[in-house]
């Protein structure tokens, strides 16, 4: 099934997509629909493109992510990491993300030149919690998902790089990371190492890889990032980018003003977003 959030009626309603209808849900979001479940409302709206917003807006943590969870992306960045290099890390590297971020499948990022020199984007598959845990094996880690979707965690290099090695700031301007446009339940869904992933910027292939590339899968992450820290339904975690980005080619290239950025996967769907300059006030 896909879950999707939609504007109707002059508010931001739950739905389920079948076709070219949407199926209201009688609930308020989806971060309820995904703790509690929700009934069909018995209302269907025609499909549009146009009414879709972001699948999860509320959120009880902030977005949790991953780093450095492809290979080829860790090496990629070799010696471009401004002081930062490691040596390749034998667990997951996790981090976080200010809600604020979050903006439509749609919508256009919010790009200021003032804040950053250096706006990065990074094409990621995202995982929804569907079931509380805490130390969860591997094994069983995939129970606990509810759903997967599609987010890109445009960054700030300079800022990632200027605030003692840690990247929460240069991760978390706001109404920068475009998420959905759906959420595809993990049964539709069925081997979370068997996507395809790219991104595109002004119709250029930037980033394509499989998620069976990932330096650890998503079993893994949930079980390492639960390792003594329980893991709550509507929880988002991000699972990491491909190589690609702009901060690791040569010339190394940023987004700009008018970019369209494409994030698709053949399981989940397609986001487009405009690299739009925010208007000062």
């Amino acid at each position: 099934m896909r879950y999707v959030m939609v504007s109707h009626a002059g508010r931001d309603v739950p739905g389920v997509l079948e076709g070219d209808l949407v199926q209201l849900l009688s609930a308020t979001d989806l971060t309820g629909v995904v703790a509690n479940g929700a009934a069909l409302s018995g209302e269907s709206i025609p499909w549009n493109a146009g009414m879709v917003r972001a699948p999860l807006t509320r959120f009880r943590r902030d977005i949790l992510c991953t780093g450095w969870n492809y290979w080829d992306h860790f090496e990629e960045s070799k010696g471009k990491r401004e002081g930062q290099d490691v040596e390749r890390p034998e667990h997951p590297t996790f981090f976080t993300k200010g809600p604020d971020v979050v903006i439509g499948p749609y919508d256009d990022i919010a790009w200021d030149p003032a804040i950053s020199a250096k706006w990065d984007y990074e094409a990621e598959v995202a995982l929804v919690i569907g079931k509380t845990g805490r130390n969860i094996p591997a094994e069983t880690a995939l129970d606990h998902v509810w759903g997967y979707t599609l987010a890109n965690d445009v960054s700030q290099r300079d800022l990632q790089r200027a605030h003692g090695g840690q990247w929460l700031k240069g991760k978390s301007i706001d109404n920068t990371m475009p998420l959905g446009p759906w959420i595809v339940t993990a049964d539709e869904v069925g081997d979370p190492q068997d996507i395809q992933l790219q991104c595109l910027v002004n119709g250029e292939v930037r980033q394509d890889a499989s998620t069976r590339q990932m330096a650890f899968d998503v079993a893994t992450l949930i079980s390492e990032l639960s390792f003594g820290m329980t893991l709550r339904p509507g929880d988002l975690l991000l699972t990491g980018t491909p190589a690609g980005i702009g901060n690791a080619r040569e010339p190394q290239v940023f987004l700009q003003d008018g970019d369209v950025v494409v994030t698709r996967a053949d399981k989940l769907g397609e986001l487009r977003n405009k690299v739009s300059k925010v208007s000062k006030v």
